[in-house]
């Protein structure tokens, strides 16, 4: 009878499982065998935290796994991406996201990271951010609105998520087609837009639909463009680019699930699977609709095509106006 001793049959289980792919240690390793952790680059509470965690609650029953979410603000949510980007990149760190710490702050600031340092799992939702006035502005649809912005240059003010924000590129980019200078006042999110705008220290809003949307249910408040191509079914009065003649500055806000470049193509299926699953829920498409959202499920690869043309866009805006990028990391 032939015998091995111990090390002699370790050598022989080593190569019969290389032999057959399998490698030594992983012969029966399962993906997520273990805890996800999910970085939210917000404070808790805000539309991306929101989204991610539902998104989160739905995908674990597929995974089988818990995901657990840790909010890590600052700078934009570039502090987020770089500390998701920052861990082993095995699957077990990934981060739910919106546009601007990944097509925005890159053009403005000196971050660790680019377009090729992460993959997107899936874009769960789209919306448009929209520009709101008192009842008593002097227009009553888009394209007066816009007549009268271009009639009276820096005339009025329109309040905005910050000096080069999603709601500041989306203004400029339909503006700068159109011939339109106005003034832009930059606040730390709708929140703050929106308490400015009701006070009567800016005359436009611009920004996500739900903080608006009870003032224009009660009319005090209307709402005469988005920033998408089509109309939207929760605002139909705001007017969609398409109406305007400019369905080629459509800019919308966003919310993504992203891992870092080098995960592994099999566990990056296995969470493209779970999340695309969880975006294409009833539960899911009701939270979106309820948000004046859109929820598209777009797997991998059209996340990866949309958000590579949206850096490109707004690179170009954020050239044209000048904004000089920051050596100092955010």
């Amino acid at each position: 009878m032939l015998s091995l001793n111990r090390s002699a049959f370790a050598a022989l289980l080593s190569l019969t499982l290389c032999s057959m792919g399998v490698a030594p240690g992983h012969a029966a390793e399962k993906f997520p065998s273990h805890p996800i952790q999910l970085i939210v680059p917000t404070p808790p509470g805000g539309g991306t935290d929101v989204a991610s965690r539902l998104l989160a609650s739905i995908a674990e029953k597929s995974l089988g796994q818990k995901i657990l979410v840790l909010n890590k603000p600052g700078a934009g949510g570039a502090i987020g991406v770089q500390a998701m980007l920052g861990a082993k990149p095995d699957g077990y760190t990934i981060a739910g996201v919106w546009n601007a710490p990944m097509t925005v702050t890159p053009h403005m600031f000196k971050v660790s990271y680019d377009l090729n340092s992460y993959v997107p799992i899936v874009l769960s939702d789209v919306a448009p951010q929209v520009f709101c006035v008192m009842k008593d502005f002097p227009a009553s649809d888009g394209k007066a609105f816009l007549q009268t912005l271009k009639d009276n240059p820096n005339k009025y003010t329109y309040g905005t998520d910050g000096v080069s924000g999603t709601v500041h590129l989306a203004a400029e980019l339909i503006f700068a087609s159109t011939g339109i200078k106005q003034r832009a006042v930059p606040y730390g999110g709708a929140g703050e837009t929106l308490e400015a705008f009701l006070g009567g220290h800016v005359d436009i809003y611009g920004g996500s639909i739900p903080p608006i949307l009870p003032f224009v249910q009660k009319g005090s408040v209307k709402c005469l463009m988005s920033t998408s191509a089509d109309s939207n079914k929760t605002l139909p009065q705001a007017a969609s680019l398409s109406e305007l003649g400019a369905p080629h500055d459509e800019t919308l806000l966003w919310h993504a699930i992203v891992a870092p470049a080098q995960i592994p193509p099999d566990r990056l299926a296995v969470l493209e699977h779970a999340f695309q699953d969880a975006a294409h829920s009833e539960k899911y498409q009701t939270f979106a609709a309820n948000q004046g959202e859109t929820a598209v499920a777009w797997g991998s690869k059209q996340s990866t095509e949309a958000i590579n043309k949206e850096y490109v866009a707004y690179g170009k805006v954020i050239s044209d106006l000048g904004l000089q990028r920051k050596d100092a990391n955010p």
